[in-house]
């Protein structure tokens, strides 16, 4: 039986209907758990430069399952039909697949995330036929296919890969898209202006192509503005950078209170 929480996400995204998700780089399915049952409506999980292996990817996405609620997604380590197949079978509902380049790049993702006579996917769902069932039709049905757009190529085909068959969306890796269009580091405002133009060439790709934008935010406040700019679905910060900022939110409040008391 399908899954009610993949049945839903895949109708959302791709009516193009907004979507709020989360970063996983993190290989703690607890703090997984409990983060995809904070209300998103999907959480991901960072296999191409996450600290997550294939055991970590496995029990996250068993963790995101066991809230009921978010949808799991992995990026996928590369554009391979093991690494997607991996994926998968382990019971992600979409994959988002790094460095496309090419139509014929999105399509041969769109290949390995399908099984015949779509796709070349092989057939093997340890797991995600408890999610989905085990009839190939019905898990490609709310299979979700995403293509980064983060590469000179991949802006400049943008259009192309957007139009792709069976790909469900294009989807923005904001640090590498800058240096893509020459930032010296993520954030260089020395390229704003060029960078935003290219935002708005893939929301506009995206839009015309009928099929999904997104983008990864660094706060959810940036999240909001992509949303409002054009963006249908945006994913928020990670699991290691809260930590790390909420830790030291709380020892400067200490600190600061201490020496006021003091």
């Amino acid at each position: 039986m399908t899954s009610p929480v993949a049945t839903e996400f895949a109708r959302k995204i791709r009516a193009r209907e907004r979507a709020v998700g989360y970063w996983i780089v993190l290989d703690s399915p607890v703090s997984t758990e409990r983060i995809a049952r904070a209300g998103y409506d999907y959480v991901a999980l960072d296999a191409q430069h996450g600290l997550i292996g294939y055991s970590g990817m496995l029990h996250g996405l068993m963790a995101i399952d066991a809230g009921q609620t978010a949808a799991g997604m992995v990026r996928v380590e590369a554009n391979n039909p093991t690494a997607i197949g991996k994926a998968l079978d382990a019971g992600a509902v979409g994959i988002i697949v790094p460095l496309v380049n090419t139509a014929e790049d999105a399509a041969a993702a769109v290949r390995a995330a399908k099984y015949p006579p779509h796709g070349d996917r092989s057939y093997g769902p340890m797991r995600s036929a408890l999610r989905v069932g085990p009839v190939p039709a019905e898990a490609d049905a709310t299979t979700l296919v995403f293509a980064m757009i983060e590469t000179p190529d991949g802006l400049e085909n943008v259009e192309a890969i957007a139009a792709t068959p069976g790909l469900d969306g294009v989807y923005v890796g904001p640090s590498d898209l800058a240096l893509a269009v020459g930032a010296r580091f993520p954030g260089d405002p020395d390229v704003a202006e060029v960078f935003d133009t290219a935002l708005v060439r893939v929301a506009a790709a995206a839009e015309a192509a009928g099929v999904a934008a997104g983008i990864h935010n660094a706060t959810g406040e940036l999240a909001a503005q992509r949303l409002a700019s054009g963006y249908t679905f945006a994913t928020v910060a990670s699991d290691l950078t809260h930590l790390e900022i909420t830790a030291q939110a709380h020892l400067e409040a200490a600190r600061v209170t201490a020496d006021s008391i003091a």
